[in-house]
């Protein structure tokens, strides 16, 4: 669509390090900010916050759980804008397991949403990406290899593994946290670090097909926040929100031709 603007979406973005992102973005992104929430009265008033700041973000409903959320999201970014230009997947569930929640729920839950819907939204929005866009994915360090059996490091860091395959390892997890069995199986207990790693090693993937096709120029990493005082990250953390979103948007804001499909913290690239 000619001489549309440009368009920046932050995924689970009415609270912590998703708002302080949208916040920062609204003052350094040539273009419109879209904040994204599950509950839309939490989104709106978090939007009318950073009005009151003399920041105008847009609004958009979004449950990257929902298949049909996510295509309303589609339908109306290709009808408004024609393209993206960059997309932040920050929304997360988070790795405590809530009271009166089961086991099974909680596996299920974390790996659906932090790896399982993420690529569903992600996917979802690649054909729309316009040249040079950028798409960060908000992981962190519990997810690095070295929380795997090497076995299973090996497999997650196999610069010949396809999106199939990370999906059937992903599953497999699954699989074996509900039978108890997946610790001895060479996982890790977490099933938010588990969650972690295939985003990690997702956006490996998604780098090298990315840079296979006719979006060469299109430019995706993963990085860890750090240890950030939200709901998530409890009190005692080291980095406020702020803080927390200076890589991501150092992410969604790097030149042309610059690395992708790598982990970054602290603004460096760091070993997945």
């Amino acid at each position: 669509m000619a001489g549309s603007p440009k368009v920046a979406i932050v995924t689970g973005s009415n609270k912590g390090i998703g708002l302080a992102i949208v916040r920062r973005m609204c003052k350094e992104f040539s273009g419109d900010v879209i904040l994204t929430a599950r509950d839309e009265s939490r989104g709106r008033t978090a939007v009318t916050l950073l009005e009151g700041e003399g920041l105008q973000p847009e609004f958009h409903q979004l449950d990257i759980d929902s298949r049909d959320s996510i295509a309303t999201l589609k339908e109306c970014i290709e009808k408004s804008y024609g393209g993206v230009d960059v997309l932040v997947n920050n929304a997360a569930i988070g790795y405590q397991q809530p009271a009166g929640v089961s086991w099974c729920d909680h596996v299920t839950s974390t790996i659906n949403t932090n790896f399982t819907s993420t690529l569903n939204l992600t996917r979802a929005l690649l054909p729309l990406m316009r040249p040079h866009g950028r798409i960060v994915m908000v992981s962190s360090m519990d997810g690095t290899l070295d929380i795997l059996h090497n076995d299973l490091q090996n497999k997650f860091s196999s610069d010949s593994l396809t999106e199939t395959q990370l999906v059937a390892m992903m599953n497999e997890f699954i699989i074996d946290a509900i039978a108890g069995n997946h610790v001895s199986k060479g996982w890790s207990y977490s099933p938010y670090a588990v969650s972690k790693v295939g985003l990690n090693a997702l956006t490996r993937v998604l780098a090298r097909d990315i840079s296979s096709s006719n979006q060469s120029n299109v430019i995706i990493n993963t990085c860890c926040p750090g240890w950030v005082r939200t709901d998530m990250g409890g009190p005692m953390a080291p980095l406020d929100v702020k803080q927390g979103a200076e890589t991501p948007v150092y992410l969604a804001m790097l030149p042309p031709g610059s690395p992708s499909g790598f982990f970054w913290e602290r603004k460096r690239k760091v070993q997945f």
